[in-house]
């Protein structure tokens, strides 16, 4: 499976360094990075294709790519509002609007708050679109012991909505 994983905004981004950091190893990363300066960080987890915000070329920017879901996390409000218009004007909002257009997974995780009644028109327009809006909100139902434990949690649900495996945190039993 081919996941592109837009990281935009500056709050939350160790969010998206931990989504990459519990992929199973038969998710292919692509990694597109609105911040230069966090492609450092981020080339220490291996194993991830890195492209430039400005390379609008580049593979996923493309649906013959082959990009099985996107995920942008955290998403700014810039960012959602860009892709709610359709501005597809960098890599990150270009990758959204591939997604979109070839009708496969799209996960956004809006990470401010309160949200303005602007933001909330947004992801209403996109949820009617099919895109998964999933801002990291807690499951207290998971009895989360750490804010690590909360970011698996969320993680998880995450992966959950994009059909990756996983055994990130206790699911509900019913009792």
């Amino acid at each position: 499976m081919k996941l592109a994983l837009v990281i935009s905004g500056a709050s939350g981004v160790e969010l998206g360094v931990k989504f990459l950091k519990y992929l199973p190893k038969n998710v292919e990363p692509h990694v597109v990075v609105s911040d230069n300066a966090l492609k450092v960080q981020l080339h220490e987890l291996g194993r991830i294709t890195f492209h430039s915000d400005e390379n609008i070329a580049a593979g996923p920017a493309s649906g013959s790519f082959g990009i099985h879901a996107t995920a942008v996390i955290p998403c700014s409000m810039n960012t959602l509002a860009k892709i709610a218009c359709g501005i597809s004007d960098t890599l990150a909002t270009r990758t959204a609007a591939v997604a979109l257009k070839e009708n496969r997974p799209l996960l956004l995780a809006p990470r401010e708050m309160p949200l303005s009644p602007i933001a909330l028109e947004n992801m209403l327009k996109l949820s009617r679109l099919g895109v998964l809006i999933a801002p990291p909100i807690a499951g207290y139902y998971a009895e989360h012991d750490s804010l690590e434990a909360m970011e698996r949690f969320w993680i998880g649900k995450w992966y959950d909505l994009l059909g990756i495996e996983h055994e990130l945190y206790r699911r509900w039993s019913g009792s």
